[in-house]
């Protein structure tokens, strides 16, 4: 059998669409071109699954295609299948979100069957359920957690998409899907504007096996977070890699870490990693080369199967220049490295970006969508933060904002008494105080030293010296 040359073109192009980054440029220029509608219309993938089944019907089950042309239609087909089993997969998503075990799937049955229909081997058919489960959940996380419409949002997800499936879906799907523990992440960004939200999204996307009837595990258990920062530096290394009875004062039971507590196929999320001390940045940079760690106090090497992705605040380039993070460690954990967009950047591409992230805001905090309160919200906010405020605290001074809104009806900003700027409008700070307050405050806000000396006009040695005087 041989496909005509209009068909050849519209499965290379489905092909090429079942497998593109879904925020990406590509993947809404394709449905364009295959649909001949508005990348934005809201129906586009509806229409483009409809002439895919209409094509798919035309040429049956085809035999004797070259390799390329099979492949072609065999992607079709699973664009088919995925699209058309949305439902079933979502219903999962929602139903494993309220369980710790996993979840029952009987839909399995039902789609199996449509891809064996279609010519799909049957000894293919978990692998396929496999991925369609890690697609729309990845789709649905992302898509969730990281609201906006700017184009650093836009820019941010399609990178974070990246971060579970590689920037090839196909490549990862042929050599990938078992090997992502190699593949460590660093996201960098200031206070509030979302780093643990976006290392969920990627870790709850992680690889889940079929497991007969259902997947072997649920998604709650792909995403083990850390933050470093709150933890006293004698308990940092007994919370990673665990402590032995009597390892220590206080140690009256064996204590399993974070490490050996992560699932095999998912993420450790090490928050703050800029806090962590030269020594235990030692131990995490072997587990890391040899996927093995020993217990605070224990002799015998357990070993680490998951990924790691770190977060911190502070620009790690000026860590590294002054001694305090390693640069061995540094290059062994940013395979890569991705920033989250400020609050300040989202506005100023799009205002309008506001109120949607206001409607998730308050939908969070009341249990359910409330356009009424949202409204309300938003214009109590518009009217009483000044224009061009920075917005220093992103997304998490957004939500307190929102919060002060529902309990007092203004967000007004009310400096307490003892804040650094109400007392220098009070007259009782000297210049030397003021100055490292100030810098200090702008080093909370921009992460690094650079920074602050173009904000101020000093020094980078005179910035630091202020900074750490302050704190």
């Amino acid at each position: 059998m041989q496909l005509s040359a209009d068909d050849r073109d519209f499965f290379r192009r489905v092909s090429d669409a079942a497998f593109a980054n879904p925020f990406g440029d590509r993947r809404y220029a394709l449905d364009a071109e295959l649909t001949g509608l508005h990348p934005d219309a809201p129906d586009i993938v509806e229409r483009l699954l409809a002439r895919v089944t209409d094509r798919l019907d035309a040429v049956g089950r085809p035999r004797g295609l070259p390799r390329d042309e099979a492949e072609w239609v065999e992607h079709a087909t699973l664009f088919e299948a995925f699209h058309t089993s949305a439902e079933p997969f979502d219903a999962l998503i929602a139903g494993q979100a309220t369980s710790e075990t996993p979840v029952p799937f009987p839909a399995h049955a039902a789609i199996g069957a449509d891809l064996v229909r279609r010519g799909f081997g049957t000894t293919r058919v978990p692998r396929a359920l496999e991925l369609f489960y890690q697609l729309r959940r990845a789709y649905t996380f992302l898509s969730e957690s990281q609201v906006g419409r700017s184009e650093c949002m836009r820019r941010f997800r399609a990178r974070l998409w990246s971060q579970v499936f590689t920037q090839d879906v196909r490549r990862y799907e042929r050599h990938l899907w078992n090997r992502m523990e190699d593949f460590s992440t660093i996201l960098l960004g200031e206070t509030g504007t979302g780093k643990t939200a976006a290392a969920a999204a990627i870790g709850r996307s992680g690889f889940i096996p079929w497991a007969k009837t259902g997947f072997a595990e649920g998604f709650g258990r792909l995403f083990l977070p850390l933050n470093l920062s709150e933890l006293p530096g004698t308990l940092v290394e007994s919370a990673l890699f665990g402590h032995e009875k009597g390892a220590f004062t206080g140690a009256i039971a064996r204590h399993p870490g974070a490490f050996a507590r992560t699932s095999p196929h998912g993420v450790i999320f090490l928050d703050e990693i800029g806090e962590v001390s030269i020594p235990t940045q030692i131990k995490l940079l072997r587990v890391l080369q040899e996927r093995v760690f020993t217990p605070v106090g224990g002799e015998r090497e357990e070993r680490f199967e998951g990924r790691v992705i770190a977060a911190t605040h502070r620009s790690l380039t000026e860590l590294r220049a002054d001694g305090r993070f390693r640069d061995d460690f540094y290059y062994r954990l940013c395979s890569d490295i991705v920033v989250v967009p400020t609050l300040r950047e989202r506005l100023s591409e799009d205002d309008s970006e506001l109120e949607l992230l206001l409607e998730v805001v308050v939908e969070r905090m009341v249990g359910q969508k409330s356009p009424e309160l949202s409204a309300e919200v938003a214009s109590a906010v518009r009217r009483d933060v000044p224009h061009g405020h920075l917005w220093e605290g992103n997304v998490r001074e957004l939500e307190q904002a929102a919060r002060r809104v529902l309990l007092s009806g203004s967000c007004a900003p009310q400096a307490t008494s003892g804040s650094l700027f109400a007392r220098a409008e009070a007259g009782e700070l000297d210049a030397q105080t003021l100055l490292e307050g100030y810098c200090a405050h702008l080093y909370r806000r921009h992460g690094s030293y650079e920074a602050v000396a173009r904000v101020t006009a000093l020094d980078r040695r005179t910035v630091k010296k202020y900074v750490l005087a302050a704190e």
